[in-house]
């Protein structure tokens, strides 16, 4: 089968409207671009939780719908610009789309992730390139965690380092389950898994299921506040998210850290690290583990007096 792209450039107020009604009106999917990209014109659109943008869009919009090559573009095209309520046709072009193998063409682009010194993330559809290694079985979906991320590396590499034998192990905003996995993998004795979205929760229980790894219980966070777990401290706590969010629950992820035991933090630039780390400071003391890439994993003690030595010290 041979698709076309119907490429129409609009204003922000007009780009999800218009791109619910090319959907009405026939297109088989649509997506919206910054049509300024590449430019110095170009502008970042992303948030973090609880700050996302209200518009999934930019001041000048590019909107990009796939349809079928003999479908009636013009028509797909007047029909949604009046469903929308615009006084005239939006001028648009078309393009062919290459008729490919999607799927191998996808799978070809994920490769095994080597990680640390005896990590490897390996896709379903690839061979474990070191049998003998901690080998993940991990394929790209809908929750974040794949080893791709420096930040999920970073906080690979900690988990590695400070194996935890016989330990309990808290993995907040869990996302595919990766870290848990990788602890439990360790040695950990008991591991939870907490993440806001129900989603990643399934794809984390069905990637331990994967992976032969047992008794990682994961939970939304009304679930967690009313398990076994509801009061209990952890040995280390790792975290996952974005720098607004581990600010804001400084608090409670310190409360949820055993003493003596260890907080690791990622999902944070290296720019933001001195303050995630004040946020922390009343708590527990932070500091830079190790970096990559512009990020930064920061590790800390609880009921040390001074934040421990990073990596490369």
């Amino acid at each position: 089968m041979s698709w076309n792209e119907i490429v129409i450039e609009v204003a922000r107020e007009h780009a999800e409207a218009l791109s619910d009604a090319l959907m009405e009106a026939g297109a088989l999917s649509v997506s919206v671009e910054d049509a300024d990209e590449g430019t110095e014109a170009e502008q970042p659109l992303f948030g973090e939780p609880g700050m996302e943008p209200k518009e999934a869009a930019w001041e000048h919009s590019r909107v990009v719908a796939l349809a079928d090559v003999d479908a009636d573009h013009s028509f797909i095209v007047a029909a949604a610009a009046r469903a929308v309520g615009l006084k005239a046709l939006p001028a648009y072009t078309t393009r062919s789309v290459a008729d490919e193998d999607w799927v191998r063409l996808t799978q070809s682009q994920f490769e095994p992730i080597h990680i640390g010194k005896n990590i490897w993330v390996v896709p379903s559809w690839h061979e474990a390139p070191d049998p003998a290694a901690l080998i993940l079985e991990l394929d790209p979906g809908l929750a974040f965690g794949t080893g791709s991320h420096p930040t999920t590396r970073l906080c690979m590499e900690w988990l590695e380092a400070h194996p935890a034998p016989g330990k309990t192990v808290l993995d907040y905003g869990c996302g595919s389950g990766i870290l848990a996995m990788v602890a439990r993998k360790l040695g950990a004795e008991k591991v939870a898994g907490v993440d806001i979205d129900p989603q990643a929760i399934d794809s984390a229980r069905d990637n331990a299921a994967r992976n032969q790894v047992q008794d990682i219980e994961y939970f939304v966070p009304e679930d967690f506040a009313q398990s076994a777990y509801a009061s209990a401290q952890f040995d280390i706590v790792v975290a996952n998210i974005l720098s607004s969010p581990l600010k804001l629950m400084a608090p409670m992820l310190s409360g949820r850290v055993a003493g003596g035991g260890a907080l690791v933090l990622s999902g944070v630039l290296a720019r933001q690290a001195e303050e995630v780390a004040a946020a922390y400071a009343p708590f527990i003391q932070l500091s830079v583990w190790a970096e990559h890439e512009g990020w930064v994993a920061l590790y800390g003690r609880k009921g040390a007096e001074t934040a421990p030595p990073s990596r490369q010290g």
